[in-house]
């Protein structure tokens, strides 16, 4: 039963740290237009529309890695939170760069730095956030 809970937990949290890397990513990709689209009435509806369909997409994107870290993670009871922000970073910058994490191949103006700082800002959060909720605990099942 122990287990079940466990389980239900680290789903909890993955989907409350995909929340909380959609609204960072929400938050740092609108903040150099900001001015501009409050002074043309943004609602605030439409920005948790965009986090909401964000929170989707990262949890669609990054579930199979993130599975294998939160495997990994529980299996070696890995409970510092610096682990779970690095691991969110660094899993961040790796959907970011794509199957060429080495060397960027592509053309260096695609996707620029200030986009990757952010993405792996929010893995960071993404990372912390889980932590928060199923991490401090990582391997108590066993």
């Amino acid at each position: 039963m122990a287990i079940l809970v466990r389980i239900m937990m680290v789903i909890l949290a993955y989907i409350l740290a995909c929340i909380a890397a959609s609204i960072i990513l929400t938050i740092g990709t609108l903040t150099p237009q900001w001015d501009d689209l409050t002074s043309a009435g943004l609602p605030t509806a439409a920005v948790w529309a965009v986090v909401f369909v964000g929170s989707a997409a990262i949890a669609a994107i990054a579930m199979v890695p993130a599975l294998l870290v939160i495997a990994l993670a529980e299996g070696f009871a890995w409970r510092s939170i610096l682990v779970y922000g690095a691991l969110g970073g660094v899993l961040a910058l790796a959907l970011s760069y794509g199957l060429d994490f080495a060397g960027y191949v592509g053309d260096p103006d695609s996707f620029p730095v200030r986009e990757r700082e952010v993405l792996a800002a929010a893995g960071i959060a993404g990372g912390f956030v889980y932590w928060l909720f199923a991490g401090r605990k990582a391997g108590i099942w066993k």
